[in-house]
């Protein structure tokens, strides 16, 4: 399996080569006739392996021998909607039923599967160097506090900038990375403070420049861009903040005569649009791509020799405990994209907190150390893997109907509880809007639950007589157990 469907044409070539033609695919982009041949050549054993993203674990797969998971700690493996599933749980019991292998494959495991590996619950096998004994990329952590100081208040490091230069005119190609689509952020008015939010969504609108229209990133609404301000008319009403967009812009303005292409969500919808991309890149054809995530996935160009993080911050600022988790991989990730080939790569990860320990380690390429530090921080403030949560997400149009209903349940599953509560084997937080309070014209609200190892069967039975088995009038309910974000 793969974290993303537009990897599965490269993997799906490797394979062919290694293993001839008798190969399926599943993924959601399939139309419906695709899916059912494919899903047909897998059940009349027509096909020996199956490649696809996460759905691809329910393939009516017989006589099953090894489950392969690449890229194991990314978040794109645990659906989001329904059916919720976490797939490398789904592949432990299906290896269990089946006494078949499973291999999760990664440069930058969870905390999860190595604390497992520590228990010797997982087998850890370390590959210590890299292909072909290739060196490890550079990494420079760049303080943009520093260049601004310095009068440089270009978005790019003048390192970063004089390192684009270098590799474009030694004709190597380079890699440029930001985590977030879209020309900025948001447009606010910089007189009256006013800033533009969905009107469906508690959050405000990203700016579109090729498409001129502010859009929600959550419901998909899109709204005209005015030269001045919607609330004083003030002429002083601006975008602010960094998408890939600008960050395409910017590059274009600091060399005019490369080739440049964008890789995300906006460039990549159309059938094939990735691919295009990808083999022009591969190809040589484009000399420096600019990209979301979708770039730090299982990519080959052995001719990219720089690496621009052009915002770490974005990520280490998740308000979520694996904010710093996530960070590591992230640059860990994107950082592999460089010197894959016969030259050396650099790496510069711009950043205003150079000090932050995901920073520090993933410059010295110390895993081991990084791990250590975040299962320490995750003992010691009680987060997975140590506990379990569950987020319980209650959804309705309704404002005072949500409030009402989180409440009355809270105080139920509370007192359910009690016991539990009593021995400090369960931690009841109170209930709290999400972060995004309302998404799609839909108020969201949930109630945490921490608990230990080993009364799961409690919780899970205390959830179903209160809240599951029943019907609601207007409210939706949403459980998740160790959620990825909240």
């Amino acid at each position: 399996m793969v974290p993303e469907i537009s990897l599965t044409p490269q993997t799906i070539n490797r394979f062919k080569q290694r293993f001839g033609e008798r190969i399926a695919v599943l993924h959601s982009k399939l139309t419906v006739s695709q899916r059912n041949e494919e899903w047909r050549k897998i059940y009349t054993q027509e096909a020996d392996i199956v490649i696809g993203a996460r759905s691809a674990i329910f393939a009516p797969v017989k006589n099953l021998g090894i489950v392969i998971i690449d890229e194991s700690h990314e978040e794109s493996y645990k659906s989001s909607s329904v059916p919720k599933y976490d797939t490398i749980e789904v592949s432990e019991k299906l290896i269990d039923l089946w006494n078949a292998k499973l291999i999760l494959g990664t440069a930058t495991p969870s905390s999860e599967s190595y604390l497992k590996g520590m228990r010797k619950e997982y087998e850890i096998m370390t590959l210590t160097k890299r292909v072909n004994q290739l060196k490890m990329p550079e990494i420079n952590i760049i303080d943009m506090r520093e260049e601004l100081e310095s009068g440089n208040r270009n978005i790019f490091s003048s390192a970063l900038q004089e390192a684009l230069i270098n590799a474009f005119n030694n004709k190597e190609q380079s890699i440029l990375f930001l985590n977030r689509r879209g020309y900025s952020s948001f447009m606010s008015c910089r007189s009256c403070g006013y800033v533009v939010k969905c009107k469906r969504c508690d959050i405000s609108m990203t700016y579109h420049q090729n498409k001129g229209r502010l859009i929600c990133h959550y419901c998909g609404a899109t709204q005209k861009v005015t030269s001045k301000c919607p609330e004083c008319e003030s002429q002083y009403f601006k975008a602010f903040g960094l998408g890939t967009e600008r960050i395409e812009e910017e590059t274009r303005k600091l060399l005019p005569e490369a080739r440049i292409s964008r890789v995300d969500l906006d460039t990549t919808s159309t059938r094939n649009s990735f691919e295009k991309i990808y083999n022009s890149f591969k190809k040589g054809e484009t000399d420096i791509l600019v990209g979301t995530q979708m770039l730090a996935k299982g990519l080959h160009f052995p001719n990219v020799t720089v690496v621009g993080i052009v915002s770490a911050d974005l990520t280490m600022n998740l308000p979520f405990y694996t904010s710093n988790e996530k960070s590591y991989q992230l640059i860990t990730q994107v950082s592999g994209r460089a010197g894959r080939g016969s030259k050396s790569g650099t790496v510069f990860v711009q950043t205003y907190d150079p000090d932050n320990y995901s920073l520090v380690y993933s410059k010295s390429n110390d895993f081991k150390s990084f791990v250590k530090r975040e299962l320490s921080l995750r003992k010691e403030f009680r987060y997975p893997p140590y506990i379990d949560i569950i987020n319980i997400t209650v959804l309705s149009k309704k404002e005072q109907i949500v409030q009402q209903f989180v409440t009355e349940k809270h105080i139920e599953i509370r007192k359910s509880l009690s016991d539990l509560i009593a021995k400090r084997k369960v931690l009841m937080y109170p209930p709290m809007n999400n972060s995004i309070y309302k998404i799609n014209n839909k108020y969201r609200v949930s109630i945490i639950i921490k608990y230990k190892k080993g009364v799961s069967d409690e919780i899970k039975n205390c959830l179903r007589k209160i809240l599951l088995n029943r019907s609601y009038k207007e409210i939706d309910i949403s459980i998740d157990i160790n959620p990825t974000s909240i």
